[in-house]
Protein backbone atom coordinates (compact mmCIF):
# COMPACT_ATOMS: atom_id res chain seq x y z
CA UNK A 1 0.00 0.00 0.00
CA UNK A 2 1.64 2.73 -0.71
CA UNK A 3 0.42 6.19 1.77
CA UNK A 4 -1.27 8.42 1.67
CA UNK A 5 -4.87 6.50 0.73
CA UNK A 6 -7.56 8.51 -0.67
CA UNK A 7 -11.50 7.28 0.76
CA UNK A 8 -14.33 8.33 -1.09
CA UNK A 9 -17.95 8.01 -0.62
CA UNK A 10 -20.91 9.63 -2.02
CA UNK A 11 -22.97 11.18 0.53
CA UNK A 12 -26.52 11.77 -1.24
CA UNK A 13 -26.42 7.69 -2.45
CA UNK A 14 -29.49 6.25 -1.37
CA UNK A 15 -27.14 2.94 -1.18
CA UNK A 16 -23.34 3.88 -0.05
CA UNK A 17 -20.40 3.35 -2.14
CA UNK A 18 -17.03 3.91 -0.86
CA UNK A 19 -13.64 3.34 -2.44
CA UNK A 20 -10.30 3.67 -1.16
CA UNK A 21 -7.29 4.68 -4.12
CA UNK A 22 -3.60 4.81 -3.14
CA UNK A 23 -1.35 7.66 -3.70
CA UNK A 24 -0.63 6.61 -7.36
CA UNK A 25 -4.71 6.69 -7.77
CA UNK A 26 -5.23 2.34 -8.14
CA UNK A 27 -7.94 1.49 -6.43
CA UNK A 28 -7.88 -1.19 -3.64
CA UNK A 29 -10.92 -1.55 -2.09
CA UNK A 30 -14.84 -0.41 -3.70
CA UNK A 31 -17.37 -1.21 -1.27
CA UNK A 32 -21.36 -0.80 -1.77
CA UNK A 33 -23.69 -0.58 1.39
CA UNK A 34 -26.80 -2.33 0.40
CA UNK A 35 -29.86 -0.45 1.07
CA UNK A 36 -32.71 -0.93 3.67
CA UNK A 37 -30.53 -3.83 5.51
CA UNK A 38 -31.64 -4.58 8.97
CA UNK A 39 -28.34 -6.57 9.97
CA UNK A 40 -25.47 -4.54 8.38
CA UNK A 41 -23.42 -6.79 5.79
CA UNK A 42 -20.95 -5.25 3.18
CA UNK A 43 -18.77 -6.95 0.41
CA UNK A 44 -15.55 -5.53 -0.25
CA UNK A 45 -13.77 -5.67 -3.65
CA UNK A 46 -10.50 -4.93 -5.77
CA UNK A 47 -12.42 -3.50 -9.01
CA UNK A 48 -15.45 -1.36 -9.34
CA UNK A 49 -17.60 -3.85 -11.45
CA UNK A 50 -17.49 -5.95 -8.05
CA UNK A 51 -15.93 -9.04 -9.40
CA UNK A 52 -13.33 -9.73 -7.30
CA UNK A 53 -14.16 -10.00 -3.81
CA UNK A 54 -11.56 -9.42 -0.75
CA UNK A 55 -13.63 -9.18 2.48
CA UNK A 56 -16.82 -9.35 3.63
CA UNK A 57 -18.06 -7.60 7.05
CA UNK A 58 -20.91 -8.56 8.56
CA UNK A 59 -23.23 -7.64 11.94
CA UNK A 60 -23.37 -10.44 14.28
CA UNK A 61 -27.00 -8.78 15.27
CA UNK A 62 -29.67 -6.38 14.00
CA UNK A 63 -29.54 -2.87 14.82
CA UNK A 64 -27.40 -3.02 18.34
CA UNK A 65 -24.96 -0.33 19.23
CA UNK A 66 -22.41 -2.34 20.19
CA UNK A 67 -22.37 -4.70 17.41
CA UNK A 68 -19.15 -6.82 15.97
CA UNK A 69 -18.27 -7.27 12.39
CA UNK A 70 -16.94 -9.97 11.84
CA UNK A 71 -14.05 -9.60 9.04
CA UNK A 72 -13.75 -12.41 6.61
CA UNK A 73 -11.54 -13.13 3.31
CA UNK A 74 -13.34 -14.31 0.02
CA UNK A 75 -13.24 -17.80 1.39
CA UNK A 76 -14.95 -17.09 4.70
CA UNK A 77 -12.15 -17.31 6.92
CA UNK A 78 -12.66 -14.87 10.12
CA UNK A 79 -9.69 -12.54 10.27
CA UNK A 80 -11.02 -10.11 12.69
CA UNK A 81 -13.49 -8.67 14.03
CA UNK A 82 -14.41 -4.76 14.91
CA UNK A 83 -16.65 -4.20 17.87
CA UNK A 84 -18.06 -0.63 18.22
CA UNK A 85 -18.44 0.48 22.09
CA UNK A 86 -21.71 2.09 22.25
CA UNK A 87 -21.97 3.91 25.45
CA UNK A 88 -18.22 4.92 24.83
CA UNK A 89 -19.27 6.23 21.36
CA UNK A 90 -21.93 8.84 22.32
CA UNK A 91 -19.53 10.97 22.50
CA UNK A 92 -16.34 9.81 21.14
CA UNK A 93 -15.83 7.24 17.89
CA UNK A 94 -14.34 3.95 19.40
CA UNK A 95 -14.08 1.50 17.86
CA UNK A 96 -11.66 -1.57 18.63
CA UNK A 97 -10.17 -4.68 16.31
CA UNK A 98 -9.42 -7.75 17.78
CA UNK A 99 -6.88 -10.13 15.04
CA UNK A 100 -5.82 -13.06 15.95
CA UNK A 101 -5.68 -13.38 19.53
CA UNK A 102 -3.66 -10.18 20.16
CA UNK A 103 -3.98 -6.98 21.96
CA UNK A 104 -6.90 -5.03 19.66
CA UNK A 105 -6.25 -2.57 17.88
CA UNK A 106 -8.39 0.99 19.05
CA UNK A 107 -9.90 3.57 16.43
CA UNK A 108 -10.65 6.57 18.07
CA UNK A 109 -11.70 10.14 17.49
CA UNK A 110 -9.10 12.59 17.84
CA UNK A 111 -11.54 15.69 19.03
CA UNK A 112 -14.72 14.65 19.56
CA UNK A 113 -15.64 18.67 19.77
CA UNK A 114 -15.12 18.82 15.81
CA UNK A 115 -17.46 16.21 15.38
CA UNK A 116 -20.10 18.14 17.60
CA UNK A 117 -19.87 21.39 15.45
CA UNK A 118 -19.89 20.04 12.77
CA UNK A 119 -23.33 17.88 13.39
CA UNK A 120 -24.56 21.63 14.83
CA UNK A 121 -23.42 23.58 11.46
CA UNK A 122 -24.51 20.62 9.13
CA UNK A 123 -28.42 21.23 10.59
CA UNK A 124 -28.81 24.15 9.36
CA UNK A 125 -30.54 24.70 6.23
CA UNK A 126 -28.73 25.51 3.03
CA UNK A 127 -25.47 26.57 5.00
CA UNK A 128 -25.35 22.95 5.88
CA UNK A 129 -24.37 21.63 2.73
CA UNK A 130 -21.03 23.70 3.55
CA UNK A 131 -20.35 21.97 7.09
CA UNK A 132 -17.69 19.59 4.61
CA UNK A 133 -15.87 22.90 3.97
CA UNK A 134 -15.38 23.69 7.49
CA UNK A 135 -14.92 21.01 9.83
CA UNK A 136 -12.52 17.74 9.61
CA UNK A 137 -13.25 15.30 11.92
CA UNK A 138 -9.73 12.81 12.23
CA UNK A 139 -9.91 9.34 13.49
CA UNK A 140 -6.32 7.82 14.75
CA UNK A 141 -5.74 3.78 14.62
CA UNK A 142 -3.45 2.93 17.49
CA UNK A 143 -1.85 -0.94 18.07
CA UNK A 144 -3.61 -1.22 21.69
CA UNK A 145 -5.03 1.58 23.96
CA UNK A 146 -2.00 3.34 25.02
CA UNK A 147 0.13 2.71 22.08
CA UNK A 148 1.19 5.38 19.54
CA UNK A 149 -0.87 5.76 16.60
CA UNK A 150 -0.06 4.40 13.17
CA UNK A 151 -2.88 5.37 10.47
CA UNK A 152 -4.49 9.00 11.10
CA UNK A 153 -7.88 9.39 9.34
CA UNK A 154 -9.03 12.90 8.62
CA UNK A 155 -11.82 14.30 6.80
CA UNK A 156 -10.81 16.63 3.70
CA UNK A 157 -13.00 19.32 2.31
CA UNK A 158 -15.39 17.84 0.14
CA UNK A 159 -19.09 18.84 -1.56
CA UNK A 160 -21.76 16.15 -1.90
CA UNK A 161 -19.25 13.25 -1.18
CA UNK A 162 -17.61 12.39 2.08
CA UNK A 163 -13.52 12.35 1.41
CA UNK A 164 -10.91 11.29 3.94
CA UNK A 165 -7.16 10.68 4.06
CA UNK A 166 -5.43 8.00 5.06
CA UNK A 167 -2.04 9.22 6.03
CA UNK A 168 0.70 6.36 8.38
CA UNK A 169 2.02 7.95 10.99
CA UNK A 170 4.82 5.32 12.35
CA UNK A 171 6.36 2.05 11.78
CA UNK A 172 3.42 -0.31 11.95
CA UNK A 173 5.23 -3.07 13.28
CA UNK A 174 3.49 -5.96 12.82
CA UNK A 175 0.36 -4.50 13.17
CA UNK A 176 -2.42 -5.76 10.11
CA UNK A 177 -2.54 -2.44 8.11
CA UNK A 178 -4.83 -3.79 5.49
CA UNK A 179 -7.44 -5.08 8.39
CA UNK A 180 -6.82 -1.65 9.86
CA UNK A 181 -7.67 0.58 6.53
CA UNK A 182 -10.59 -2.13 5.73
CA UNK A 183 -11.99 -1.49 9.21
CA UNK A 184 -11.34 2.55 8.87
CA UNK A 185 -14.00 1.78 5.47
CA UNK A 186 -16.58 -0.04 7.87
CA UNK A 187 -16.36 2.30 10.27
CA UNK A 188 -16.68 5.33 8.32
CA UNK A 189 -19.80 3.59 6.37
CA UNK A 190 -21.11 3.11 10.09
CA UNK A 191 -20.30 7.18 11.15
CA UNK A 192 -21.13 8.93 7.77
CA UNK A 193 -24.22 10.06 9.56
CA UNK A 194 -22.01 12.24 12.25
CA UNK A 195 -19.45 13.42 10.46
Amino acid sequence: MNFPLDLRFKIVAIASQISVTDSQGTLLYYARQKAFKLREAVTVFGDEGQTRPLFRIEADRILDISARYRIEDSGGTQLAVLQRHGMRSFWRTHYELEVGGGPPMTIREENPWTKVLDGLFGAIPILGIFAGYLFHPAYLVSPGPDGPAVLRVVKKPALLEGRFEIERLESSGNSPLELAVVSVLMMLLLERTRG
